[in-house]
């Protein structure tokens, strides 16, 4: 119970349109950005040739000072701001950052009264603070606000894409599958059971929904193992699985139903085209930051008339892996002395 609320309060942290400005890469992005605004506001200002740097150095002084505050400001009202609606949020962050622009720009013309010579007087001074922060605030709002909505719209997409590509289930393993209950019902009703709660199991894990996040290796194993025990009671001794497992099985952790269709993969079109059937080869490792799995099996000597059908199935998987972890994964393929390996490559995720 307690790790559903620890998921439901992570997913509305990141479903909130103001950035988290608690983080240090964000304040050295805004620092950056209002010390850009600054410089060019100067630059105008003066000549090139004439630049003004006592300005330069005051305005970046008032300018970061204000930038910090509100962003340590909002850092700690960020949590309260989520409770709110976008409209309500809105303002009151926004009447917050100006009031603090306005305790600012009060604060700067008490401390330098007398020490610099202006032309503009000091009320004058701060109203154009306070235009140019509803004017700069309110920019920087919509921005945070349209870059929420796009990467939201980009996680329902890869979200959508992650639950079709999960979904899709081979309907000749169906058919296969229930000709062997229907087979077995009347020969050996206690294994038609065990064909079943196998079959139940894979197709609980591939209508289970993609946001539920990545299993340990042991269920992942648990699956193929299920699938292997359907398939053999088909293929009979044709068919033979090595496995070659060289890591904790309890600690590695990856997508669901990511090996089981690899293996899948490697069964339909390497060994059931083969007469004498073959051994399918399953070699699991972790090396430094990343888990590597090869899965290998011969291959038919003839061309083979589900080739197709095999390079779907590998791009559906190499699709998901790649939307999930993006260029940190990688599967590739290749065939060398009559042997087909697939070879899948992500980053380690360790179990907690």
């Amino acid at each position: 119970m307690n790790k559903n609320i620890d998921i439901a309060a992570s997913d509305l942290k990141q479903d909130f349109f103001l950035p988290d400005l608690c983080q240090a890469q964000s304040i050295l992005f805004l620092v950056l950005v209002a010390e850009l605004l600054v410089f060019v506001q100067i630059l105008f200002s003066s000549s090139f040739f004439d630049f003004d740097w006592l300005a330069l150095g005051l305005a970046s002084l008032f300018i970061q000072w204000v930038v910090l505050a509100s962003a340590a400001l909002l850092c700690n009202i960020r949590p309260w701001l989520m409770g709110m609606s976008v409209p309500k949020a809105t303002g009151v962050a926004y009447g917050l950052i100006l009031l603090l622009v306005l305790v600012f720009s009060l604060g700067a013309e008490m401390i330098l009264e007398g020490m610099v010579t202006v032309t503009e007087s000091g009320w004058g001074r701060i109203v154009r603070n306070l235009l140019i922060a509803m004017i700069m605030t309110g920019i920087a709002f919509r921005y945070f606000f349209l870059s929420h909505q796009l990467r939201s719209r980009e996680q329902a997409e890869l979200t959508s894409r992650i639950q079709s590509l999960q979904s899709r289930i081979r309907p000749h393993f169906l058919f296969n599958s229930m000709n062997i209950i229907a087979s077995l019902i009347s020969i050996d009703p206690a294994l038609a059971e065990e064909v079943v709660e196998d079959l139940s199991s894979l197709f609980r894990a591939s209508l289970n929904d993609s946001t539920s996040g990545p299993v340990t290796l042991a269920q992942e194993l648990d699956l193929c193992e299920k699938y292997v025990h359907i398939e053999s009671l088909r293929l009979d001794d044709r068919l033979t699985v090595q496995w070659d497992v060289n890591v904790d099985t309890d600690a590695v952790m990856i997508p669901l139903l990511t090996l089981q269709p690899l293996l899948e993969n490697s069964i339909y079109h390497g060994i059931q085209p083969l007469l004498k059937g073959g051994t399918v080869t399953v070699s699991v490792e972790v090396a430094g930051p990343q888990v590597q799995i090869e899965i290998t099996n011969p291959m038919p000597e003839t061309p083979y008339d589900h080739e197709r059908g095999n390079r779907m199935a590998i791009d559906n998987i190499r699709n998901r892996m790649t939307a999930l972890f993006g260029q940190e994964a990688l599967l590739t393929t290749g065939i060398s002395k009559g042997l087909f390996t697939a070879r899948l490559v992500y980053p380690v995720k360790s179990a907690k």
